[in-house]
Formats: C-alpha cells, sequence, structure tokens
C-alpha cells in the first residue's frame, strides 16, 4: 500500500524527476514496451529505436508530455511511454553517475529450432540490436555495460551463426556482433532468460528448403474493426473491408499452390490493437509476414502501388514483391525504408508491407473495386515471394 500510495504521488507531481540533483530508476512493463528517439510524433508515432523487454532497468532524468526520457549511456538517451515504466527509487545524481554494470561470460550454441547467444550481466540493462548486411550481421548495443568479458565459448551445435565477437564502442555501452552464414536475415529476438542475468539472443536460421510450399507464412489484413482506415474517393468504400478482401485472395492463392501453413491476422471485420496482433504472429512464428494496406493521398492525383519495410536486412523481400506488383500497370510509388509501422518493426521474421493503390485516385480506386484485381493482386505477392526465395538459392 505504502508502494501504491507513493507511486500515485510520483504521477500526480508531472514527474518533477529531473534536477541537478536527483535522478529516479524505473522498471519497463507491460507488454512490447518501446523506446523512441526523440520527442517528433507523425501520424504512426514518434520514429521507434526498438522494443525492450518487462523488468529492464532505466534512468529517468526528465519528462516530456506523455513520455519520460531515459539516460541509456553517457553519450545516449531515449524517449519511454509513461506508462511502459515503474518508477521505484530516487538517487543522487553523483552516486547514479557512477553505477557501474559489468558483463560476464558469452555462450553461443544451438537447440533444435534456433540458435542462441546468451550475454551474462549482472543487471537486466536495457538494449538495442540493429542488422547489418554485405556481410550479414546482428549488432546488440547494451547501454551502460562496461566489459568483464573474459571468454566467449561457440559451440558446434550453431547453424547460422558465424562468428560472435564483442567491442567497447563507448565506456558505457557494449556491443555485441553476430555473423550470420547466410546474406538473408531471417530475424531475431531478444529478451532476458528467466535468472534475469543473461540476455538471450534467439537467431532463425535459413530454411533447409527453400521452397513457398514449405514456409510458414502470415498474412495481415491492415486496419479492422472501429479502424476503418482510408476511404474512396468516389465509392466511399472503407480501406478496412478491402484489405480484408484482398488479404483473403492471398491466403486462397497461397493455399491454392501448396502452402499448408498460411495465418491470417483476421478473417472478419474486427478490432485489433497492434499489441495484439504482435503476440498473435509472435505465437504463430511464421518465415515471413505480408501486411496489405490500401494508401491515401490528401491529392487525388497521387496514385501508384509501394512497399515498406524497417529494417535493411527485410528490404529483399518487399523489392522483389514491388516488382511484380508493377507488371500490374500500376505507377510507381515506391520502394520505402525505415518505415515507422508496429508490424515492420518486429525483428522476428522478415516482412513486408503492400499499399496496393490509393483509393484517393480515382484510376486506383476502380481497380480497387474489382475482385479480378483482387486476385491478380494475390497472385503478384505469391510471385514475389517466390522471386525473393529464388534469389536466395
Amino acid at each position: 500500500m505504502r508502494f501504491v500510495v507513493f507511486y500515485l504521488l510520483f504521477l500526480l507531481s508531472g514527474l518533477s524527476v529531473y534536477s541537478q540533483d536527483s535522478v529516479w530508476w524505473a522498471r519497463t512493463t507491460g507488454k512490447f514496451p518501446f523506446m523512441e528517439y526523440g520527442i517528433g510524433d507523425d501520424r504512426l508515432g514518434g520514429a521507434k529505436l526498438g522494443f525492450l523487454d518487462s523488468n529492464v532497468l532505466v534512468k529517468i532524468v526528465d519528462s516530456f508530455g506523455t513520455d519520460y526520457k531515459i539516460q541509456l549511456s553517457a553519450a545516449h538517451s531515449a524517449y519511454i511511454a509513461r506508462t511502459s515504466v515503474v518508477p521505484f527509487y530516487k538517487q543522487p545524481v553523483r552516486r547514479a553517475a557512477h553505477n557501474t554494470h559489468l558483463s560476464g561470460n558469452i555462450k553461443v550454441y544451438g537447440d533444435t529450432a534456433v540458435d542462441l547467444v546468451a550475454i551474462s550481466l549482472d543487471e537486466r540493462m536495457p538494449y538495442h540490436a540493429f542488422q547489418m548486411i554485405d556481410p550479414s550481421r546482428i549488432a546488440v548495443d547494451i547501454f551502460g555495460v562496461t566489459s568483464n568479458t573474459n571468454w566467449i565459448s561457440q559451440l558446434r551445435t550453431v547453424k547460422e551463426i558465424k562468428n560472435t565477437w564483442y567491442e567497447q564502442v563507448e565506456d558505457d555501452v557494449l556491443r555485441v556482433y553476430i555473423q550470420l552464414k547466410h546474406s538473408q536475415h531471417w530475424g531475431f529476438s531478444l529478451e532476458y532468460d528467466s535468472t534475469g542475468r543473461r540476455l538471450m539472443v534467439r537467431v532463425k536460421r535459413q530454411p533447409a528448403v527453400l521452397d513457398i510450399k514449405k514456409l510458414r507464412i502470415a498474412i495481415d489484413a491492415g486496419h479492422g474493426g472501429d479502424n476503418a482506415g482510408a476511404d474512396g474517393v468516389n465509392s466511399h468504400v472503407l480501406e478496412k473491408n478491402y484489405t480484408l478482401l484482398i488479404a483473403t485472395e492471398v491466403q486462397k492463392t497461397l493455399k491454392k499452390m501448396g502452402v499448408k501453413n498460411v495465418f491470417m491476422t483476421r478473417t472478419k471485420d474486427t478490432s485489433l490493437s497492434m499489441p495484439e496482433r504482435m503476440e498473435m504472429l509472435k505465437q504463430f512464428n511464421p518465415h515471413l509476414l505480408v501486411s496489405i494496406h490500401l494508401n491515401s493521398a490528401s491529392h487525388d492525383t497521387v496514385q501508384g502501388t509501394s512497399t515498406y519495410y524497417r529494417y535493411i536486412g527485410f528490404r529483399p523481400l518487399s523489392v522483389t514483391i514491388l516488382n511484380q506488383m508493377l507488371s500490374l500497370k500500376l505507377k510507381e510509388y515506391g520502394n520505402v525504408g525505415n518505415f515507422n509501422f508496429s508490424l515492420s518493426g518486429l525483428t522476428d521474421f522478415p516482412n513486408a508491407l503492400v499499399e496496393v493503390a490509393f483509393l484517393s485516385n480515382p484510376e486506383d480506386e476502380k481497380k480497387i473495386l474489382s475482385p479480378k484485381f483482387h486476385k491478380a493482386v494475390a497472385g503478384k505477392i505469391y510471385l514475389g515471394i517466390v522471386d525473393w526465395l529464388n534469389q536466395l538459392k
């Protein structure tokens, strides 16, 4: 009860946490807490730095609106939603500045499903991971940590990881590199183990057989329920209804072509939050995800098809799908990277978002209304996936 009263007073105070003499420590909470680079915002929210596990230790140094500013290291800060952390301890700045956390040994091994990198730490510290290409690597920055790692054990049970090493890139930022055997990134995830003292990097392996029939494919029909999306410039049809029609055709096409494991995030007009979709997708654990949307612009002259990706290692899938979509005689709106869409933010599997065409453009709208066009789009998405797989063989 004492903690509850303290926490309520903390929130009601408007978080006067930042002063020259003290900072607050907090733990992340809830599903999919994420960090943002800054206070900028648009219709997709602020630019995301990355997701965190729960119960990760963060240092709050300031607040802005609905966010707290957290100090990740001496040179790095980020913003996190107030609802994503629980403050618990106030500390003088001088003492907080001298809190040093150490890394321990690193173990690299494989189990029956994935390769793993276990990084020993003395606290659940915040982290950020990113993909690199040519050669393909995963880099994991762990903030507030100084290396005390004196060995990296690498076992022959790994199948995808080629090399693992680390660098102390800053006094309080430890970077672990994970080099992959294949050029294509197949996904990874990070979480602390049950002890809270090992950060586990789970690395997906390239399928032994690059045959679309053998893959687990997820299809996301954008919007739904109370989230209608865009509407047609003349017909006023709703995006949520037509993304479902097109996604259903994609499902039918995949099954017709022999793909047995196809997962739909929704099969009817239902409301689904992004965390709910993310949870469903993580449980299904697909080899890849395609999300279907319809575009809209403030000017009805804007038209064309486009594909989107967040991480550079997942770009190839979005490019092959776009190339196939352009054969439908749609204008090219482009291939868009660093896209700040929640499902694109998942690192667990290759994913591509397809903006089929513009509901706000009369010419595109006519196509979107046609069931024949829906089938044609489904066929092109299927061929785009096949082209992507063929590039990897």
